[in-house]
């Protein structure tokens, strides 16, 4: 009778404990329940540097720029004060790499793909990017109509970047695509004549294109690919228990349009820039 009254108490004992587990953030997201980083805050990293429209001025907390002020609306849905948010900055390849984190999440314009997938968790899509090319006036990849147009230019792109990976998989020149660690860097050899155009998603291009180099322009949108996605997903340490609450606050933000009003005031994507046929 003692051994079985010694078991009864063990199986309730470990029934207890799941009971607790579930109270510190299993499946509720109710703010109490969340598994944070920081009591009471949510722990934001964005890159080194940020760069519009992303972020503005180099300052995530600002709420301008299209990734800043999603993040605030992402917080204020799951019930935190602006001040609740808390920054921090890491490299782009830094973050994805496996292994814990020091943040709730990441958000840099990270492309969710089924590699990162295997050491990082995302989000579901905040933003479906598309990727472009520009270009400064003068290369024969100004008049690009489509990708065979391509095959023979040297081309720039960003370290690490879905960019680089539409290059390499897609577009697959003749002679391999120079990688920079930074846009700007790849920008500097563009004018530098180094490099005939430059790939970029299409926000950036619109940016670089209207503010930092307006003497370029963007020669075309590149087509999606069969199989081929660039969804951008706020990036996780592996297991978070916080995806669940994330997903379900950008459901939200979604379906009463709040994502998308973000979109049009920082991502205008207006103009008759044509796309490029496979």
């Amino acid at each position: 009778i003692g051994a079985a009254v010694a078991a009864l108490l063990l199986v309730t004992a470990g029934c207890g404990g799941d009971d607790d587990d579930a109270s510190t953030g299993g499946d509720s997201c109710e703010m109490d329940d969340l598994v944070l980083k920081q009591d009471g805050k949510l722990t934001a990293a964005t890159g080194e540097q940020v760069f519009p429209p992303w972020m503005m001025d180099d300052d995530p907390s600002n709420q301008m720029g299209f990734e800043s002020a999603v993040v605030y609306a992402l917080a204020d849905q799951m019930g935190f004060e602006a001040a609740d948010v808390e920054w921090v900055r890491t490299g782009f390849d830094e973050a994805i790499a496996p292994g814990g984190k020091s943040y709730d999440f990441n958000i840099q314009q990270y492309t969710i793909t089924a590699e990162r997938n295997e050491v990082v968790d995302f989000s579901r899509s905040y933003y479906a990017n598309e990727q472009s090319i520009i270009a400064l006036e003068g290369p024969d990849i100004i008049g690009a109509a489509s990708i065979a147009d391509l095959k023979s230019a040297n081309l720039g792109v960003q370290l690490g970047s879905t960019s680089l990976d539409y290059i390499d998989n897609i577009i697959q020149p003749s002679s391999s695509a120079r990688v920079y660690d930074t846009n700007s860097d790849a920008i500097a050899a563009m004018e530098a004549g180094q490099i005939e155009g430059m790939v970029v998603d299409l926000p950036t291009a619109y940016y670089i294109t209207s503010v930092e180099i307006p003497e370029a322009s963007i020669v075309g949108v590149l087509p999606r690919a069969e199989g081929v996605t660039d969804n951008l997903g706020m990036l996780f340490e592996e297991g978070s228990p916080l995806v669940s609450c994330v997903n379900a606050a950008l459901e939200v933000l979604e379906a009463d349009g709040t994502l998308e009003a973000i979109e049009t005031e920082w991502l205008n994507q207006g103009g008759d820039i044509p796309t490029l046929t496979m």
